[in-house]
């Protein structure tokens, strides 16, 4: 074999590697982006015809705030992977060891692994001065033993989903910490996370932030369309709200002992009506910008961050404000509402 037969086999040999980088990483940018799949509407599709939805877009995660029975059947085989959600009213109930063995039962392992389990979310949003924060911490240590006594533990990760009302001192994001009254449950929680390997959920929305200051946040910060820095953080410079509010969850963690956890982002969304700022051409602007957007991490964190858009249907019954009911990515009948591309 001469030389130039050698060089140019290395070369054939590289460009094949270098393919199968480039594929590895569409793959991973694909994993980054589930959606939510709420169900406060009466005139959703069927939960068969939701799943095949997802499939047919390409969408690989799903969020549900629920064990609803017909969505877990048909997710049998699908390949999505899942977040289930308990209700903030079953948490009580779930201090009980033998309830929580049994919710685990019926609603984990009596469809593993024909479902891809990957997050039990115990608790959506505890309200601070609700009854629901000392119930939280006992129904995850539940879930976490009977997900153990199951050995899914490596498979399935126990957290709870937050918002960012728990968080104070936000500006810049390396100040932020648990407020006062938050701390006296978040932190044990935080310690709970670290012995088992989870994730701390969190619902971060720039969308609220700014209706709620529209002075102080602009636009363009919270469509993560801004040119340049907006805050400077020490060595950290900010273009957009989105990764302001994720790091600051960070620095509040890192200040619970939690300088290891990763953060998932379980809901985020932007609405098309119903409220200031809210239009298609806004909501379009702000889930292409952060589809492509979080692939790259935060300026605390490089890596891509897994984030659940909310939702994938407007949802007609939702209790709160008129915006409450127009964040689908589609209608309900399924029409696109956006050009997205989930991969």
């Amino acid at each position: 074999m001469n030389v130039t037969t050698v060089n140019k086999t290395n070369m054939v040999s590289l460009l094949l590697l270098l393919g199968l980088l480039i594929s590895s990483l569409n793959i991973s940018g694909a994993k980054t982006i589930g959606v939510c799949n709420g169900r406060n509407g009466n005139n959703l599709p069927s939960e068969a015809d939701a799943v095949q939805f997802f499939k047919d877009n390409g969408i690989k995660r799903m969020r549900i705030y629920e064990p609803y029975q017909p969505t877990l059947q048909a997710l049998r085989g699908s390949n999505i992977e899942l977040t289930v959600g308990i209700p903030n009213k079953d948490l009580q109930g779930l201090n009980d060891p033998a309830a929580a063995t049994d919710w685990v039962q019926k609603n984990v392992r009596d469809y593993f692994p024909d479902v891809k389990f990957r997050y039990i979310a115990v608790g959506n949003e505890v309200h601070l001065k609700g009854a629901e924060t000392k119930y939280l911490l006992p129904a995850m240590e539940n879930i976490q033993s009977a997900i153990s006594a199951a050995n899914l533990q490596d498979q399935i990760k126990v957290s709870t989903a937050i918002h960012t009302g728990l968080l104070e001192n936000t500006f810049p994001p390396s100040n932020s910490l648990f407020t006062e009254a938050a701390s006296s449950f978040m932190n044990p929680i935080v310690t709970f996370l670290v012995n088992n390997g989870s994730p701390l959920l969190a619902n971060i929305y720039p969308y609220y932030s700014r209706i709620a200051n529209p002075q102080g946040v602009s636009l363009e910060y919270a469509l993560i369309t801004y040119p340049g820095t907006m805050v400077r953080d020490t060595n950290l410079n900010y273009q957009n709200l989105f990764d302001a509010m994720v790091d600051a969850v960070y620095a509040a963690l890192e200040r619970a002992g939690g300088q290891n956890l990763w953060v998932v982002v379980a809901e985020t969304g932007w609405p098309s009506k119903g409220g200031i700022d809210a239009s298609v051409a806004n909501a379009e602007t702000y889930y292409k910008n952060l589809i492509d957007h979080v692939k790259n991490g935060t300026p605390k964190r490089s890596e891509a961050i897994e984030t659940y858009l909310f939702a994938v249907f407007d949802e007609n019954t939702k209790d709160g404000n008129e915006v409450e009911r127009h964040f689908g990515v589609f209608t309900a009948d399924k029409q696109p509402r956006y050009q997205l591309n989930f991969y």
